[in-house]
């Protein structure tokens, strides 16, 4: 196995939170370059996870997620009440940015739900993740969850995890250099490209759940067309039936490209730029998961604009944490880092922009070579 050390930020164990020059520290090279892990190491995760139980950090919140999802629902309904309130009016855009906040709201929400945060059954968290993601913003559950489930068992792993997948963007140099299409046309300038794409994101979740209804892997696929069927349906009618075409468009162009921004922007700082893992070995459980992860500082602001992804190295060790306990557990799986002497990085929310966007810019570094040859 091996790590793609490329942009990875310096953030051993003895630098204080957050520190950044750059550069992979010894640590982290040996730890996944050999597939290797400490003495005893097999056994770090179900230490770090006695310590999170007997904090009560793996308890579910249901008060604080019917607070949650009481806000986002009525976030959600003030939006299309004040839409059908203003009538045909170019103040509509102003309506069209909001609601693209409260979408990301939503898949916030639908991701806690696949993460059974919310509810202790399946069923429960299912039939809630297809109302906010299939009804709600047009999102399919189950393509997502199939998805965002290869991600977490193999968190930027270049034949494994469908996030760093080569498609319109390449994660390594070694991508770069097998790119063929769109993605060696855009791989050279694919930093400066990042956010303009981004632009394109919600409209992609649309056409991704609809083409993931032709496989037979799909789960309940009846129902998830029609809950993506009614949500196009209530969208197109309301929106044409408000405006007029000029207006409408434009309302549709604005909320789906904010859209997409603020969900690439909420999962952008997660993983990018962070090191990728190629080959058939493979890390523990605790060094796959954090060695991969970035957190981002921030304040209670963050933490709800993001969703508590921030804490994504929390997030990814027990993703069935309730994201209102991520801010605490952070505490303790930082100490238990350094303790065992496991690279712990975390960084403003900038900085992890820059880090992602410099990786971006130096992986497609072969493409701008063959060019210029």
């Amino acid at each position: 196995m091996t790590i793609s050390s490329e942009t990875c930020p310096d953030a051993s164990p003895g630098a204080s939170p957050g520190a950044s020059s750059g550069t992979v520290p010894a640590a982290r090279r040996s730890a996944v370059d050999t597939g290797t892990t400490s003495p005893g190491a097999g056994s770090d995760f179900a230490r770090l996870s006695q310590r999170i139980a007997a904090a009560g950090l793996l308890e579910r919140r249901p008060g604080y997620y019917a607070v949650r999802l009481g806000l986002v629902i009525g976030s959600f309904a003030g939006c299309w009440a004040a839409f059908f309130a203003l009538g045909d009016t170019w103040w509509q855009l102003a309506v069209a940015a909001v609601l693209a906040l409260v979408f990301g709201q939503v898949a916030l929400v639908a991701h806690d739900l696949a993460h059974r945060q919310v509810f202790r059954r399946r069923r429960h968290s299912e039939i809630w993740g297809r109302l906010f993601g299939n009804l709600g913003i047009g999102m399919s559950y189950g393509w997502w969850m199939n998805k965002h489930t290869r991600h977490h068992a193999h968190p930027n792993h270049e034949e494994l995890d469908p996030d760093v997948a080569p498609d319109i963007l390449v994660w390594s140099t070694g991508q770069a250099r097998a790119s063929r299409g769109l993605a060696r046309l855009l791989g050279g300038h694919q930093a400066q490209l990042f956010f303009p794409l981004l632009t394109l994101e919600g409209f992609n979740l649309h056409v991704a759940g609809v083409r993931a209804l032709r496989s037979p892997s799909m789960k309940n696929r009846t129902l998830e067309g029609a809950l993506l069927l009614l949500h196009m349906a209530g969208l197109l009618t309301a929106v044409f039936l408000v405006l007029p075409p000029g207006k409408a468009v434009a309302f549709l162009a604005v909320n789906q490209c904010l859209f997409g921004v603020y969900l690439g922007c909420t999962f952008a700082p997660n993983h990018k730029g962070m090191p990728t893992i190629t080959g058939g070995q493979r890390l523990d459980f605790l060094r796959r998961q954090v060695l991969t992860s970035r957190n981002v500082r921030g304040g209670w602001f963050t933490d709800v604009m993001l969703g508590g992804l921030n804490y994504q190295i929390e997030h990814h060790l027990f993703p069935s944490m309730p994201t209102v306990h991520l801010r605490r557990a952070q505490v303790i799986v930082r100490r238990y880092c350094a303790e065992i002497g496991v690279p712990y990085h975390e960084t403003g929310l900038i900085q992890s922009y820059r880090e992602a966007l410099t990786h971006l810019h130096r992986v497609g570094e072969p493409i701008r070579q063959q060019r210029r040859a």
